[in-house]
């Protein structure tokens, strides 16, 4: 015994995330694409083309668009801006980090990324503190000239702003064009004839930490020449609008004598053109269409083949032919809204193609036609919810730019495909809450407050706003209630009828949204201070700015209610809204964003308040919890990485204690109520995790860059211990018996994306210490093995007829034996009779599982249940059983018959082929025949 003790120490370790390799995360969509606004291809390569979504890494085609594979998962940031192939060498890309549209739901990078292989492999090259990157441009005969407009910070002064430019491949950086720590530099142009002139654009920009939209125009803006390759700049102002600009784009014809520029400014605005290199302008046109919301917006492409014809990205893909004095919409919505850069192949003018808010499109003819962006998964989510249907339940979440989309966490057909979305409403930025009573009805909230009712039954939907008008355009300290870009929506865990909302108060309806009721004061900190001067971050919280962003009722204790502000301000109630006390802790200054609250499950006085203070231009993490109803709070976000601001926590309702964690580049667990952090990254790509929820035994995330993901069974978390033996069996989770067609029909082609969906049966999971075989045995109630799996021996296992049939997780022919953490699925069926014949499937009851290991003999009981839907009674799922045993023993009598027909046929053919005496093995295989058959 003392010798087993020791040894089980000597094995004994703590274990992290990473030693559950077998868990991995599983994208179910949408396929449908997110923000992009970098975008290029290769001069005279029709089919090889890449963009960089905003937070979703960058993607390469190779058949022209009709698929896309991402290429850069193995790098800490997913957030794009600009992307540029150099024209002398297409193996060699640049990828400028940070998304250069400054929206309020902006996501960071951290430098310019270098490919020498298209895209195989990245490597840092270094500015890394500019954070956004509005363009990239690499001279046309040298590959390791290269020239970045880096914008900085978004919100607040910083010195990586201005021109950069690389003459040894990105090795080292030099500062060309600098105007001081509050000008981006936005955009860039080089005439392909002549790369010893460059155009820079320059715009004063920093996002303020209430408002949607940066401001338009600030002094320092303006348009800049070099004619000395970027050694010297001077201000190009001939015939241009007076200064203060907005934003500003800027395109170039091959030899340098058409220049384009595209100015965002209130009186002024409109397209600018030089005939004469940039020496003189004259405004073309000021067709609002072509510069609104040039802040979003400002990009101009001219045609490299024929200077009359220039492009313009806005809510529309908009072309002149006659240099630019008219314009009509060559690409508009449906199929695609919002463009906002246009690469054209200078070989070939009739290939381009276009970055939009739903991803990439790209053009072979010209702009007749346009390749789909449904085969994208890089959608920003905001929120995560789900529903209790059963036996899969559907995931929820709002999409920017797109809408809304439900879609099941599995399906019969093996797959998940854009076909299994649907839509619930018309949001693109809020929360979806589900009616606990009636997962059919589904309320949907949308930016300045919209909030909706539907019913996915009929399709019907009702508005039930609070105050149903419009808020867009009111400054947000003037409208009745003030609503966040997202506003938090959510049912009281305790009480199924009481649905809360946030604005300035806590408000709550319960009666379907028909009336609502402030069950709060102005929680934001609001004094009704009055002024006609700009707002400052030392005054707009008490002019009226802020809202509520997190609400948390209590599962714990009927009336608590936990609330917290964009401006820093956390407060509770303890009677359901009658009185609320600010709680804050002690230290957490104004604009410090309560991104999340998390009531725990199991403790009434205690929470988890997750806190964003990238606004205030810092992004390090700060989450507090309190175990007294907010009378202390302790920092817990030891473990977790400076720069992952945090978005979202929460606790799991099956294990006090364990935490979950999502933040701007990733997520991470706990297993000690928040004292220490670690990655559960996994195979997740890096990118901006924005919300959580744990669905029975499953970890569902929201991504603002790659759809929904979901990690399978988490039961391994669940019953970690620092103190587990390397050999361990966890106690499986409730296997659900679920009846699948045996044919799937025809596969989706190629080109339409799909999602793997796990095998159906009984999750097992098990530790190994990796030194020696592992056996795994099934038995039944009466404890006979029904069911042998060895990692020293190859398994038959019957696959599923299907053309499609590797897709899915069938459990390995092979039971795994590696070091840590081990996954394997038992189909809940019989031994097979052969590779093609699957055994009968077992009866809903009590099993056992058996593991073998390291001298260890380890059982866990395991329950398997009928599938929901079925309406089987035991009686007749027992008759049935009964029969298909039945059967089983009689198929498994032919199938012996033939084996031994086979063999005696064999022996026959041996004897009568032998020319003389046959050998004497011939006639044993004879006998052997025979004692088969019988």
């Amino acid at each position: 015994m003392a010798t087993l003790q020791t040894t089980i120490l000597l094995l004994t370790a703590t274990l992290t995330a990473a030693d559950f390799p077998g868990l991995e995360w599983r994208l179910i969509g949408p396929f449908r694409a997110g923000r992009t606004v970098a975008a290029t291809g290769i001069a005279g390569d029709s089919t090889t083309f890449y963009f960089g979504a905003v937070g979703g890494g960058v993607w390469k085609s190779n058949d022209a668009g009709n698929t896309w594979k991402p290429i850069f998962d193995s790098q800490p940031v997913s957030s794009i801006g600009a992307i540029a192939v150099a024209p002398s060498n297409p193996n060699i890309l640049y990828a400028g980090t940070g998304e250069s549209d400054w929206r309020s739901d902006l996501s960071s990078g951290a430098g310019v990324y270098k490919s020498i292989d298209a895209g195989k492999t990245w490597k840092l090259t270094g500015l890394e503190d500019t954070r956004h990157i509005g363009r990239i441009i690499v001279h046309p005969k040298d590959p390791n000239i290269v020239y970045v407009a880096a914008m900085g910070h978004a919100y607040g002064p910083n010195e990586m702003r201005g021109v950069f430019v690389s003459r040894d491949g990105g090795t080292t950086w030099n500062r060309i064009l600098y105007k001081g720590p509050d000008l981006c530099a936005v955009d860039l142009a080089m005439p392909a004839d002549d790369p010893n002139t460059l155009y820079a654009t320059l715009w004063n920009a920093r996002r303020s930490t209430w408002s949607q939209y940066p401001p338009v125009e600030g002094p320092g803006s303006g348009l800049f020449k070099s004619t000395d390759a970027g050694n010297t700049w001077n201000p190009v102002t001939q015939g241009l609008p007076t200064l203060p600009w907005g934003r500003a784009g800027i395109s170039v014809s091959n030899d340098g004598r058409r220049v384009y520029t595209l100015i965002d400014n209130p009186k002024e605005g409109g397209l600018y053109r030089s005939d004469d290199a940039g020496a003189t302008f004259t405004q073309v046109s000021n067709d609002a269409r072509i510069f609104s919301r040039g802040w979003y917006f400002g990009r101009i492409a001219i045609d490299p083949n024929n200077p009359d014809t220039v492009y313009s990205p806005n809510v529309a893909l908009y072309k002149s032919t006659d240099g630019g004095r008219n314009f009509t919409i060559l690409r508009g919505a449906p199929g695609g809204d919002d463009y906002h850069f246009l690469w054209i192949d200078p070989t070939n003018s009739r290939r381009m193609i276009c970055a939009t808010d739903q991803g990439a499109t790209l053009s072979l003819n010209g702009g007749e036609t346009w390749t789909s962006w449904y085969n994208q998964p890089t959608a920003q989510m905001y929120h995560v919810s789900t529903d209790d249907a059963k036996p899969y339940y559907n995931v929820y979440g709002s999409q920017q730019d797109s809408g809304t989309a439900a879609i099941p966490s599995r399906t019969n057909s093996g797959t998940i495909t854009d076909a299994d979305r649907i839509s619930v409403g018309g949001g693109e930025s809020g929360y979806i809450a589900v009616d606990p009573r009636d997962s059919n009805i589904i309320y949907v909230n949308n930016t300045n407050g919209s909030l909706a009712r539907m019913d996915r039954r009929t399709g019907q939907s009702q508005n039930i706003t609070p105050v149903p008008r419009p808020g867009f355009g009111v400054p947000i300290n003037e409208r009745k209630y003030r609503h966040p870009w997202t506003s938090p929506l959510v049912f009281s865990p305790t009480d199924p009828t009481a649905l809360y909302y946030g604005s300035q108060y806590v408000m709550k309806s319960v009666d379907g949204g028909l009336t609502w009721k402030e069950i709060s004061p102005d929680l934001t900190g609001d004094q009704k201070v009055k002024s006609t001067e700009p707002p400052t971050i030392a005054n707009a919280k008490a002019r009226g700015f802020g809202t509520v962003y997190t609400i948390a009722p209590s599962a714990a204790q009927v009336g608590v209610i936990w609330a917290g502000s964009d401006t820093g301000l956390i407060h509770l109630t303890k009677d359901a809204g009658e009185s609320w006390t600010n709680i804050t802790p002690p230290g957490l200054s104004d604009w410090s964003k309560v991104t999340h609250i998390e009531a725990s499950h199991f403790v009434a006085g205690s929470a988890y308040a997750a806190v964003d203070r990238h606004r205030l231009d810092d992004y390090n993490p700060q989450l507090y919890r309190t175990r007294d109803f907010g009378k202390t709070w302790i920092r817990i976000d030891k473990g977790i990485a400076p720069s992952h601001s945090l978005n979202a926590v929460r606790e799991d309702p099956k294990r006090k204690g364990l935490l979950f964690a999502a933040t701007e580049f990733g997520v991470y667990v706990s297993f000690n109520d928040g004292d220490a952090w670690q990655p559960l990254q996994l195979n997740l790509p890096v990118t901006s995790v924005r919300d959580i929820v744990i669905k029975d035994r499953d970890l569902v995330v929201a991504t603002h860059g790659r759809s929904f993901w979901i990690l399978d069974d988490i039961t391994p978390l669940r019953q970690y211990s620092s103190t587990l033996p390397a050999v361990h069996l966890f106690q499986p989770e409730i296997a659900l018996r679920i009846f699948y067609d045996d044919f799937l029909g025809t596969p989706p082609p190629p080109e339409i994306p799909q999602s793997k969906v796990p095998s159906p049966g009984a999750v097992i999971d098990y530790m190994a210490d990796g030194r020696g075989p592992v056996a795994l045995e099934i038995l039944d109630p009466a404890g006979s093995v029904i069911r042998a799996y060895s990692s020293t021996e190859a398994v038959s296992t019957a696959r599923r007829r299907s053309a499609i049939a590797d897709i899915w997780l069938t459990p390995p022919a092979r039971l795994q034996a590696n070091a840590g953490h081990n996954r394997f699925i038992w189909d809940l069926r019989y031994q097979p009779l052969n590779d093609e014949t699957a055994g009968p499937r077992v009866m809903p009851g009590q099993y056992k599982v058996r593991l073998t290991a390291a001298g260890k003999q380890l059982t866990q009981l395991l329950t398997v249940t009928n599938d929901p839907r079925s309406k089987a009674t035991a009686e007749v799922l027992s008759k049935q059983a009964t029969l298909a045993r039945e059967i089983y023993s009689e198929m498994k009598k032919a199938v012996g018959n033939r084996a031994a027909m086979s063999d005696l046929a064999t022996a026959l053919s041996v004897l009568e082929s032998a020319d003389r005496e046959p050998p004497a093995s011939a006639y044993t295989m004879l006998e052997e025949a025979r004692k088969k058959q019988q």
